[in-house]
């Protein structure tokens, strides 16, 4: 494949060496205030760029014809403007809140462990989300897809980063040193606690994830997930 790579830090690097590892190029990079947009060789775009930046970078590619797979959160308030524009164009897009294979396993276990709980009284449950210290946004875009097969099966109506009331799904937040990423669901009773946990060892799962879906994307036309890639 031909890559375009929207966004070049930490995510944009890692991307760029497992894809050149599996025999693809990289003839695009675009990075913060680049105004470069020239498509003509790029199959596919990766898009792990600022969340400012987001939104055009992924309307430009659906525009000119180019699949687009996106893992930038904190611009999703516009998603769904995008996937009108992608319907528009007959184009092709995923997003994902996170593309690591083992997280994706993750979000399919905390469904299945919701929809245990809804039947299960005297437990309250709630999510912490670990990341390095530059990550701009708050909750992460993987703690947000946890709490929503929580929400739908439980007696919790949204998710609050400072509990209010007992209908509040409370989702904690830490900022620590360069860690990569770590999420735990925990239920918690007067007599044991249930917990459910992931932790990113580093970034290459992510971006092999993201590259993965970039091969799948290839030749189709419409909106997908990673349940789609994975065929969970």
């Amino acid at each position: 494949m031909k890559i375009a790579l929207l966004g070049y830090g930490k995510m944009g690097k890692a991307i760029e060496k497992i894809a050149v590892d599996r025999g693809h190029e990289i003839v695009l990079k675009i990075d913060i205030d680049q105004k470069n947009y020239d498509f003509s060789e790029v199959e596919v775009a990766i898009d792990f760029s600022d969340p400012s930046a987001a939104f055009q970078n992924i309307h430009i590619c659906i525009e000119n014809g180019i699949p687009v797979v996106s893992g930038t959160t904190g611009w999703l308030s516009r998603y769904n403007e995008i996937v009108d524009f992608c319907k528009e164009k007959n184009g092709s897009f995923i997003y994902a809140s996170n593309f690591s294979v083992g997280v994706n396993l993750f979000f399919n276990l905390n469904e299945y462990l919701s929809k245990i709980m809804k039947k299960i009284k005297g437990y309250h449950v709630e999510i912490e989300e670990i990341h390095h210290i530059h990550k701009l946004d708050a909750p992460s875009g993987t703690a947000i897809t946890l709490t929503e097969p929580i929400i739908e099966n439980t007696n919790k109506s949204q998710w609050k980063l400072e509990k209010e009331s007992e209908s509040d799904l409370l989702i904690k937040v830490k900022r620590e040193g360069e860690v990569p990423g770590t999420h735990t669901v925990t239920y918690k009773s007067e007599v044991d606690l249930i917990e459910i946990k992931h932790t990113a060892i580093n970034r290459d799962g992510f971006a092999l994830g993201a590259v993965v879906a970039a091969e799948w994307l290839i030749g189709k036309k419409g909106i997908f997930s990673m349940k789609d890639v994975l065929s969970i």
